[in-house]
């Protein structure tokens, strides 16, 4: 059976299906070229902000502003851009440009969770659809001839659309669990790094106050 008879077998429930699989294939593309781009730069554009900002705070500064498009720059810059703040202050900088960026970093979560529940369930009313049809056929006192022949093969028809939805949302389920893991991955590199560059900042701050450097007793 080909692609088009099977789709066609499968009922009315197979169009909403094949536009949620069309949204979740092209926000799952989105996505990948999105974490492609964010785990091939920033790390290393990190790295070397912070250690541009322990030799000179307006060459990390410049350096930051050329990278940003990336989440963790922005953070620094939203932080650095703050003029004569003391260190309670950046760190609230930091904390709060860390919330903004979090949207950005699990967008379309919403919609992966949606496809996920919705799929299977409409695949479960395109079978109880194809069950009604087909019982609906059947006469009693028939049951051996030609309308028993045509209840099997409903049925047959009618589980398709049942495993159409569980396709569509096991394969978004996959896509989605591996972007929740690359978000919780950020979000722990957002908070290694903003306390690196809060140390850093702060070190700075007391030194410009003329304050001795920290030393463990």
């Amino acid at each position: 059976m080909s692609i088009i008879n099977l789709f066609i077998a499968g009922g009315v429930v197979m169009f909403p299906l094949l536009a949620l699989s069309i949204l979740a294939m092209a926000l799952i593309l989105e996505r990948i070229f999105f974490w492609l781009q964010l785990t091939r730069r920033q790390d290393k554009v990190i790295r070397e902000a912070l250690a541009l900002y322990r030799r000179s705070a307006k060459a990390a500064f410049q350096f930051l502003e050329r990278n940003a498009d990336l989440p963790i720059p922005r953070i620094f810059l939203a932080a650095l851009e703050l003029e004569q703040a003391d260190p309670e202050e950046f760190r609230i900088a930091l904390e709060s440009a860390a919330q903004a960026e979090l949207p950005l970093l699990k967008r379309f979560t919403i919609v992966f969770d949606t496809v996920t529940s919705v799929s299977p369930l409409l695949g479960l009313l395109g079978t109880i659809l194809g069950l009604i049809q087909s019982f609906g056929s059947l006469q009693i006192g028939d049951l051996g001839g030609t309308q028993a022949t045509g209840v099997t093969a409903g049925i047959s028809e009618a589980l398709i659309s049942t495993a159409a939805g569980l396709i569509v949302a096991i394969f978004t389920l996959l896509f989605a669990n591996m972007f929740r893991g690359l978000y919780q991955r950020q979000v722990a590199l957002i908070q290694e790094y903003g306390g690196q560059i809060e140390l850093l900042y702060r070190r700075r701050y007391e030194q410009s106050r003329g304050f001795p450097p920290y030393a463990p007793s």
